[in-house]
């Protein structure tokens, strides 16, 4: 096994206006249980290192082939977030369980985010829009063959009232949607993926520091990291970014854990040093017909 991803933190002793954030990065791959059992060792450190919110990585219960994530699918009371439920309340931490394959009451399939509080009750729940319908290197992913795409754009806050814009990988290469959110009061971005190993190689960090610089917000992507079917790569690299753009903590190339401290006070900064949310112009925006 890799060792694990790291990140510098500051002090345990914290100011009011800092959150404690942790990214989960995972190998995961067909078998459910085992999926779990990393994903519940990996949490648990990122308690252990002071983390109030922690992010996992988008399928992090099942990735691979369309019929092991039909074969892994569940509803949201079923398994995966009933555990997430429980190590939220048991560790009192803020879980965004990444997404998981949700078989709703009609047997459709959605790729779903699900915020969960330090009480383990459900906060939000994102059912992600762009399906992932593409070509990379030669490999044809088809996300919406087994999958529906989710309509509602979601914005959940902490019980200390940090405001979080849910999103989910692919949806990464669409702005309107992160500036809707940073409009409704996003002041932290979430980005649960499994970023093929091209793009995470060539877009990823360009996408990401994009996203936190145009809507003046912390960024906080989990990434899937390695091979999770055959011939198919995640490229790790998970990423905590602050407004202005600036790499707060970057994940080695292994499954791990990357902390940092989310300095709110610094958000506010920038946004009254360079106003450009504040400067947007709504009524000379035309849409293309």
């Amino acid at each position: 096994m890799a060792a694990s991803a790291s990140a510098t933190v500051a002090s345990a002793a914290q100011p009011e206006a800092l959150l404690r954030v942790g990214a989960v990065q995972l190998n995961a791959r067909g078998d459910g249980a085992a999926n779990l059992a990393v994903a519940d060792r990996l949490v648990r450190e990122a308690a252990a290192r002071g983390a109030q919110l922690v992010l996992l990585p988008e399928k992090w219960t099942v990735l691979g082939s369309g019929a092991e994530l039909r074969e892994g699918a569940e509803p949201i009371d079923g398994p995966a977030i009933s555990w997430a439920r429980q190590c939220a309340r048991e560790l009192a931490l803020e879980l965004v369980a990444g997404s998981f394959v949700e078989r709703g009451a009609d047997g459709r399939l959605h790729n779903t985010s699900v915020h969960i509080s330090a009480d383990g009750e459900i906060r939000a729940v994102y059912r992600k829009i762009h399906m992932f319908d593409v070509t990379i290197d030669g490999i044809a992913y088809r996300e919406s063959e087994h999958e529906d795409a989710g309509e509602e754009i979601v914005l959940s806050d902490t019980s200390g009232g940090v405001e979080l814009g849910l999103t989910i990988c692919y949806d990464l290469r669409f702005p309107e949607l992160y500036r809707i959110l940073a409009l409704r009061g996003a002041r932290v971005l979430l980005v649960p993926a499994a970023f093929t190993l091209a793009t995470t190689r060539d877009h990823w960090e360009t996408l990401l520091r994009a996203r936190a610089i145009e809507n003046q917000a912390f960024v906080i992507a989990a990434n899937q990291i390695g091979e999770n079917e055959p011939g198919r790569f995640s490229g790790g690299r998970s990423m905590i970014i602050d407004p202005w753009g600036v790499v707060l903590a970057q994940a080695t190339d292994g499954i791990g854990v990357i902390v940092a401290d989310l300095d709110l006070a610094r958000l506010d900064a920038v946004r009254r040093s360079l106003p450009s949310l504040a400067n947007r112009r709504p009524a000379a925006y035309r849409w293309p017909v």
